[in-house]
């Protein structure tokens, strides 16, 4: 069984992130509460070819923040951990605090 990724060409493996379901005090949080499908990039494949051949590099990095389409992506699990392939064009954004 395979323990690692590497994602070809523009693709991108994320870790999604889960927001938590109480605070520190103790209070349940609803499911409807505003959150954000966001995932921590994880691996990157090099990039695509353009028409001349040239590689197009993939517009995120290793341990960005991202924001995620609602539906799509490939589900992958390696070993315990369950992670997402997505096309770089597929990321709607990067998130920053």
């Amino acid at each position: 069984m395979a323990k690692r990724l590497i994602p070809t060409l523009n693709r991108v493996l994320v870790e999604k992130l889960v927001a938590p379901s109480k605070t520190t005090a103790g209070i349940l949080l609803p499911e409807t509460s505003s959150k954000l499908n966001s995932a921590k990039v994880i691996a990157v494949g090099p990039g695509s070819r353009d028409i001349k051949g040239n590689t197009v590099p993939v517009g995120v990095k290793e341990g960005d923040t991202v924001l995620l389409p609602e539906y799509g992506g490939t589900q992958v699990k390696l070993g315990e951990k369950e992670y997402h392939l997505f096309r770089d064009e597929d990321i709607l954004g990067t998130l920053h605090d």
